[in-house]
């Protein structure tokens, strides 16, 4: 047997380097679960209802959006639409992976792209090489089972916390997203301009009662969104026409 024959056989497989360099993410997941768990159980979902949206919907941030909407009594389509718009980016995420991505078939592909997320898309992204399915899925697999199993865990624990304290849980949403939000803003000053105009415009339609609760989210995510960029991008036209 030669020296390369051994090492071939000796080498982990993709799958298990990918669930290797998933470990730090599940780990990092586990407390965030735990968390939304609580406050679903506060919210008043059951074990089932937490437990499902942790396995269809799979994304933190707009989980914690929906639950907030939910104690507001959004409706399913508003909820929907904006989980949509907050999670628009997954498609550039996709479309960049794909590009390092081996030929594989497109159920593959398919599968292995429901589990990217931010923190596994900057994995693969950093990965030297091709990705491969087995690793996507490696990587995808462990920090799935950690999300979905901690949901439903932070919701047992739940059940055994006071009335009072489950009711007060729902002040950690705000909390949360306060978290999500600050580290963005250390990035740049565009981060802060946006959450401020979207604040603003959310204030004003609530404010008016020009449109429900659900559909003001909608709305000022969108109208921030494109008036920051169109902003943005008038500036750097106007740069560019100076330097020439």
């Amino acid at each position: 047997m030669t020296e390369i024959a051994m090492k071939e056989q000796t080498s982990p497989s993709d799958f298990k380097k990918g669930l290797h360099s998933g470990l730090s993410i599940a780990i990092g997941y586990a407390p965030i679960a735990l968390t939304f768990g609580l406050l679903a159980k506060s919210t008043g979902l059951t074990l089932a209802e937490t437990v499902m949206m942790s396995m269809i919907v799979f994304a933190g941030a707009s989980q914690y959006m929906s639950l907030t909407m939910l104690t507001l009594g959004t409706s399913i389509f508003e909820i929907i639409t904006t989980t949509f718009i907050v999670n628009i980016r997954h498609f550039l995420m996709s479309a960049a992976l794909n590009e390092k991505a081996e030929d594989d078939s497109t159920l593959s592909k398919a599968v292995y792209s429901f589990g990217i997320t931010d923190e596994t898309f900057s994995i693969a992204a950093v990965k030297e090489g091709k990705i491969t399915a087995g690793y996507m899925l490696g990587v995808n697999l462990i920090a799935y089972a950690s999300w979905v199993v901690f949901s439903g865990v932070g919701h047992v624990i739940g059940a055994s916390i006071p009335a009072v304290l489950q009711d007060s849980m729902s002040v950690a949403l705000y909390a949360m997203f306060i978290g999500l939000l600050v580290p963005s803003i250390k990035k740049g000053v565009k981060v802060v301009i946006l959450a401020a105009t979207s604040a603003c415009l959310n204030s004003i339609f609530t404010v008016t009662e020009s449109l429900s609760t659900g559909w003001s989210i909608v709305a000022a995510t969108l109208i921030s969104a494109v008036v920051v960029e169109a902003v943005q991008y008038i500036k750097e036209g106007g740069r560019k026409y100076n330097e020439q």
